[in-house]
């Protein structure tokens, strides 16, 4: 990642420090040496940076999402043990991406139990764990099993602690070009085949004789029955009948 300022901090007047350096400050940081501290921390910025990139999708802002990662490193210098045989970035970063992730399902504009909040971050740390031993990502299955909770349970948590996704995300190409979710929702009662039949039989209700016609909107638009109909009209329900056969013909003549 080149130049970049988040947070009015110019990243590239960030420190720079090698494994012996990061060494030495950890050592004078567990000692309660705070120029150290704040050496480090702000050399281990572009840690937290490189980690706000993974959520570029997401609407929050990046410099909301960067000053919430700066918790998750806050957390894993707090916590993390020197005598370990473990790089500090390597025990550094599933706590800011936590973290990061936490702040994202807690802001999330649908509201969810708390029960069902813990269920999916015990999930969610189940994946990591999981997916960290050098496994394929784990189904809802394995996870389940892994947590003990019923699988119907851990698909529910999971989807409601999901970012919602706009209607008017653009899954494809830019400017006027562009293809929107919302373009690729089919409205079951006014797709384009209902349309064109409705068209259709707009076009062949317009060559039905006016006592045809009035026979087929009281039976077909109003729902009455014949026997209804005929007493409507003034005539037999022999007649009705006939009218109506007669409008059907001419109907499916027109169309086919």
């Amino acid at each position: 990642m080149g130049r970049v300022t988040i947070c009015g901090i110019d990243t590239a007047t960030l420190p720079k420090l090698d494994s012996a350096k990061c060494d030495e400050l950890l050592a004078k940081i567990k000692a309660g040496d705070s120029e150290a501290r704040d050496l480090f921390l702000r050399a281990n910025m572009r840690l937290v940076l490189s980690c706000v990139g993974r959520f570029s999708k997401s609407r929050e802002s990046a410099d909301d999402l960067f000053q919430v990662g700066m918790v998750g490193l806050l957390k894993a210098l707090e916590n993390f043990d020197v005598s370990l045989d473990v790089r500090f970035s390597t025990y550094a970063v599933p706590m800011i991406l936590g973290e990061i992730r936490r702040a994202l399902r807690d802001r999330t504009t649908i509201k969810v139990s708390r029960s069902m909040r813990d269920t999916a971050y015990r999930a969610l740390k189940a994946r990591e764990k999981m997916t960290a031993n050098g496994l394929d990502e784990p189904d809802l299955m394995e996870i389940s099993a892994e947590i003990g909770v019923p699988v119907k349970e851990v698909a529910c948590a999971l989807d409601a602690v999901s970012e919602p996704i706009s209607f008017y995300e653009p899954v494809f190409g830019d400017g006027d070009d562009r293809l929107e979710l919302v373009d690729q929702l089919a409205d079951k009662k006014e797709n384009s085949e209902n349309w064109s039949e409705r068209i259709a039989l707009y076009e062949a209700l317009k060559r039905v004789p006016e006592r045809e016609l009035q026979v087929i909107k009281l039976r077909y638009f109003d729902g009455k029955t014949q026997i209804e109909i005929s007493k409507c009209v003034g005539i037999s329900q022999a007649q009705v009948s006939r009218l109506e056969k007669s409008a059907l013909a001419r109907i499916r003549e027109a169309i086919t």
